[in-house]
């Protein structure tokens, strides 16, 4: 059970007592840091701090946590307001991607966040749970019915806080996870009554029984109270770092997988400027995100062997699909009105959207967002800020397009190769022009007439006119994922739990298990995932 110092510490980060107790805790731990432990957790992100936490609960297990980046103690992580000024920051990988000839040949920016907290210490807060078939179909591909939308749900009631409307057969209280409606406004309620006369029902909560239906409109479910962020870091690790059987190691860049054999043996990192190496007893967990978790595999000789062979790896276990089945949701940059008067209250996401573009499809494949202003894209130039302009961002959430992460060189310090494919199956560009006829449809109706002086963009557009400018403005949602994926086909990379193929001693927790990308952000699946790893570790070593 957690501390009662440690739930004081959640419910306030600030709290100094607490704080130099984590601060005195972790430089004793990290000033004498063992050569083994029992169990290594690669990654702080929205998986691996659920890891983490719930192996450290019990006192006699010794637990290393390895992050590549830095404190997240900093008033443009803590303000959630403030989260698009850690974007190229020292807290963002910044990944370059490769020129897409189906995006007129851009490349683009994928941010991941290099911070204690990863991704969920940078990004906008929605808590999208996925919707009812995504977690049914990873229970079909992995075989595994503790993987089903059934059992999932469970979890979810059990982990969350929900602030919302009460709905006891899906929604929980007093978890560790603290889960708020965006604040009313008169956008969303435009939304709702807009999307209603399209066809869309509007619901109460985006994570209710709206995930089990063809779609449906609502106020977006956040992360956030009172400003602050609550990044899944803060919720479940930092609480349990003034602990001494829980080491937190941060600025160690994770570079190979040890192994005796087709055994894991340990890890090793750059930490403080040289090359360390650290023992596991038990298990070693790779919670390093949909980029790195396949570089680290396959510079360490896990992957496609004739891939390998090219860049001199020894070949531990041939995984062909390592890698393989890169996928990212689309967002579309650039359905933009100007206000009739602009709000005081300014500047943020109010409300989302899922349907369907084609009536014969079993589940939503459109996301859109409305948000206050416009985008400050890298990737499709910079928009006027001083304006009084509102937006809708069309996005695609069941793409057909696959990428590929490819490695450069053997070298730990060799940059990855992101070949993303974005837009190259017909079916993409055709959901994205729907949605954003959508989009259009749902900004000029009579729901927003009184908040809106005229449409900025795209406007009406030939069909040519109107595919350029999808290619022009698709933009990345950040949502990469499925690059070690569950399964029991050939290219399969894990088990239904989370085992790699024929290694010993290792899992992976994090976004790349999924057979295929979640509907909606993918924040909140990367915590089951992390749940579900660590219920499956602790059964199996009996802790």
């Amino acid at each position: 059970m957690q501390t009662k110092t440690s739930e004081t510490s959640n419910d306030d980060p600030q709290n100094a007592e607490f704080a130099a107790r984590v601060e005195a805790n972790q430089r004793t731990l990290t000033s004498a840091l063992r050569q083994r432990y029992d169990f290594i957790v690669c990654g702080s992100g929205s998986s691996g701090s659920v890891v983490a936490r719930r192996l450290a609960e019990n006192p006699a297990v010794s637990v290393l946590l390895l992050e590549a980046g830095g404190t997240d103690a900093v008033p443009e992580v803590q303000d959630a307001a403030r989260w698009s000024e850690n974007l190229g920051s020292d807290r963002d990988w910044a990944f370059r991607t490769r020129p897409n000839p189906h995006l007129n040949g851009r490349a683009l920016v994928w941010s991941m966040g290099k911070v204690l907290g990863g991704s969920s210490s940078i990004n906008v807060m929605v808590w999208a749970r996925g919707h009812r078939t995504d977690w049914d179909y990873f229970a079909r591909e992995s075989g595994d019915d503790r993987w089903s939308y059934r059992s999932v749900l469970e979890i979810y009631r059990r982990i969350e806080d929900w602030r919302g409307a009460p709905d006891p057969k899906r929604r929980g209280a007093g978890g560790l996870v603290v889960v708020e409606q965006s604040a009313p406004h008169p956008l969303a309620t435009a939304l709702c009554e807009g999307a209603s006369s399209l066809g869309v029902p509007c619901f109460s909560d985006q994570n209710g029984v709206m995930m089990e239906m063809a779609g449906g409109a609502a106020r977006c479910n956040i992360r956030i109270r009172d400003g602050k962020r609550l990044s899944v870091f803060r919720s479940y690790l930092y609480p349990y770092m003034d602990r001494p059987n829980l080491t937190v190691l941060t600025h160690a860049l994770v570079t190979r997988i040890k192994m005796k054999g087709a055994r894991v043996t340990g890890i090793e990192a750059i930490y403080d400027g040289a090359s360390r190496s650290f023992d596991v007893e038990h298990e070693l967990i790779l919670s390093l995100g949909a980029v790195h978790t396949p570089k680290i595999l396959m510079q360490s000789g896990i992957g496609d062997a004739q891939d390998l062979r090219k860049f001199g790896i020894d070949v531990v276990q041939h995984l062909p699909g390592v890698g393989q089945n890169l996928q990212e949701h689309l967002l579309v940059d650039g359905c933009v009105w100007e206000y009739a008067e602009r709000p005081h209250d300014y500047g943020a996401v109010r409300g989302t959207f899922f349907c369907r573009s084609d009536a014969a499809l079993d589940t939503p494949d459109v996301q859109a967002f409305v948000i206050d202003g416009v985008s400050h894209s890298p990737d499709t130039g910079a928009s006027d800020a001083t304006g009084s302009y509102w937006s809708i961002r069309p996005g695609i959430v069941r793409p057909h397009a696959k990428g590929r992460i490819h490695l450069t060189g053997p070298d730990p310090m060799d940059p990855v190769d992101i070949e993303t494919n974005l837009l190259s199956d017909p079916a993409d560009l055709k959901a994205a022009l729907r949605a954003i006829e959508l989009s259009r449809d749902l900004g000029n109706s009579a729901a927003f007439s009184s908040l809106t002086k005229r449409e900025m963009s795209p406007g009406r557009l030939r069909r040519s006119e109107m595919e350029n400018f999808v290619r022009d403005r698709i933009i990345p949602f950040w949502h990469f994922t499925c690059t070690a994926k569950m399964g029991r086909d050939e290219m399969s990379v894990v088990d239904g739990s989370l085992k790699v193929h024929g290694i010993e001693g290792l899992r992976i927790a994090d976004g790349s298990i999924m057979p295929r990308v979640t509907t909606g952000n993918t924040m909140a699946p990367c915590v089951i995932i992390g749940e579900r790893a660590a219920a499956m570790i602790r059964e199996a070593h009996a802790i």
